[in-house]
């Protein structure tokens, strides 16, 4: 298959135009993308060198992806880095680049000039049941991008296949076949109870009825219909948001005095005297926080369970047993054991319990373990060479974990304020920067500085400067041998004010024998 892959590239460059190659995983993309480029006469050394420069430490994919650009052929997935992507699409959409190798992350709504698109595989790995069809709409979606209107006047969209049976099999299903239907996202409950928290924490809604109202002229209730069960579905996340306290659900708001009614109750009163409901102080801030509202729970109910066996580990598997952390990074078989080894060493920091082997949410309790490892190699300062071998983590996909990671480490420390959890606020804030800038704790008085981030602090307390008073009694020269003028001129700039520059030519200290 790869042969017949390579020849359709080849020949798409023949006929000087470009072509997107969809691959079904990361790797496939990557290697597809090594075998068209070791076949092509085109160059590119300067393009090759941008993208090699795109992250201040290249790792072996930045290589990989260099040595293909060069040859005019590139690799597109979420592992790679927003520049590196975006360097990438730029010279596709120029003419330069001839082949793109991509996960599907090409093929919804985007518009380049593919005169044909090589889908290699219509199946992808669905977990536990092995490989499957790609959803119809999927491959509308991927087909989509070969023949734009205002690129082309026409478009090809191949689909290799593995023998005639899988050919009328894929011309019957996709080809023939109709797109699936189109369900709206409110009828997942992380969606539905997170803006239903909204609604009411803005007040849009602020009854039972209003909110009924609301959802009844939703694309929702359009498709549901029932709408008595999707009251049922509303009266229960009504019930979760006042278990957890981000709501009040009373008889009468404008009366303080009288009682407040549970959720499970709603049913039951009449309509003589109406619902009303607004957010907790809590609840507003976990709209405004834009969490789900379990993620806020589970992170008010860790920071109840902390005691003086916290560790970083503490709060690193915390955040990362969410569902804003999703999708975790799974636990491969050959290391199982070394992760549940990890997880006894780590058991005394754990600020949520341990599932049992039969628990639904097992795997993913374990994976939260290896994510929080992740997290653990980061900030000890390994480099993303070490997490892409130890983890298979790309360096785009450590960038974004580390925002998502920054936004939920935030929030904790929002929600430890508002419940007055005082002593955990600099604990969790000390590991923010630290998750931010990937450093061990020893570097935080450096980064106060601007300027001054991972590589160049590590690189100025290996050589005795410490802190901000090292810093103030080491030179201007020295300061620029190690970082560069303009740094170290900012640097000191911050730390003394205003800072004569050593003119050139000119340098401090013992200048001969005579002069001692």
């Amino acid at each position: 298959m790869i042969n017949e892959v390579v020849d359709l590239a080849l020949d798409t460059i023949n006929k000087k135009k470009q072509a997107i190659v969809f691959a079904p995983s990361r790797a496939s993309a990557e290697k597809t993308a090594e075998d068209i480029s070791k076949e092509t006469k085109i160059s590119l050394p300067k393009f090759s060198q941008q993208v090699l420069k795109a992250v201040s430490s290249p790792t072996k994919q930045c290589q990989r992806l260099s040595r293909c650009v060069k040859k005019g052929v590139a690799f597109h997935h979420a592992g790679l880095t927003q520049k590196q992507k975006d360097l990438v699409e730029q010279e596709f959409k120029k003419g330069n680049l001839k082949i793109i190798c991509s996960t599907p992350t090409l093929a919804m709504g985007v518009s380049f000039p593919a005169f044909r698109v090589i889908i290699k595989s219509l199946k992808r790995y669905s977990g536990r049941w092995g490989m499957d069809w790609i959803p119809v709409l999927e491959y509308h979606q991927m087909a989509g991008r070969a023949g734009r209107p205002e690129f082309e006047s026409e478009g090809e969209a191949i689909s290799v296949v593995k023998s005639e049976a899988d050919k009328l099999e894929v011309h019957e299903r996709y080809v023939c076949g109709q797109p699936e239907d189109i369900f709206s996202k409110l009828a997942v409950e992380p969606v539905l109870r997170t803006y239903l928290l909204s609604l009411i924490a803005t007040g849009i809604v602020n009854s039972k009825k209003t909110v009924m109202e609301f959802f009844s002229k939703t694309f929702w209730a359009f498709q549901f219909k029932d709408m008595d069960k999707l009251k049922l579905i509303i009266d229960k996340m009504l019930h979760l948001l006042e278990g957890y306290e981000f709501i009040k659900i009373s008889g009468d708001i404008n009366n303080p005095e009288s009682d407040f009614v549970s959720a499970n109750d709603l049913n039951n009163q009449g309509e003589e005297k109406e619902i009303l409901i607004k957010a907790t102080p809590i609840g507003h801030r976990v709209s405004q926080l834009y969490l789900d509202p379990i993620t806020a729970h589970q992170l008010i109910e860790g920071l109840k369970n902390c005691n003086e066996e916290i560790a970083s580990f503490s709060f690193l598997q915390m955040i990362s047993n969410t569902f804003e952390m999703f999708p975790l990074f799974r636990v491969r078989v050959k290391e199982a054991e070394e992760i549940q080894e990890k997880l006894v060493e780590n058991y005394k920091h754990l600020l949520q319990s341990e599932p049992t082997v039969y628990d639904p949410d097992y795997d993913d309790f374990m994976n939260s373990i290896k994510t929080a490892l992740f997290f653990e190699s980061w900030i000890d300062e390994q480099g993303e060479d070490f997490l892409l071998e130890k983890y298979n983590v790309r360096p785009g996909e450590v960038h974004t974990k580390i925002a998502i990671a920054d936004w939920l480490l935030y929030s904790t420390s929002e929600l430890a304020r508002l419940l007055q959890f005082q002593p955990l606020l600099k604990e969790i804030n000390k590991l923010r920067v630290r998750v931010k800038y990937g450093v061990k704790e020893e570097l935080l008085p450096l980064l106060r500085l601007k300027g001054v981030g991972r590589k160049r602090a590590r690189k100025l307390h290996n050589n005795r400067i410490k802190n901000l008073k090292d810093l103030h009694n080491t030179s201007l020269l020295i300061l620029t041998k190690l970082i560069g003028q303009k740094t170290a001129e900012s640097i000191k700039e911050q730390v003394e004010g205003e800072t004569p520059v050593v003119p050139k030519g000119k340098r401090t200290g013992q200048l001969s024998i005579k002069k001692y």
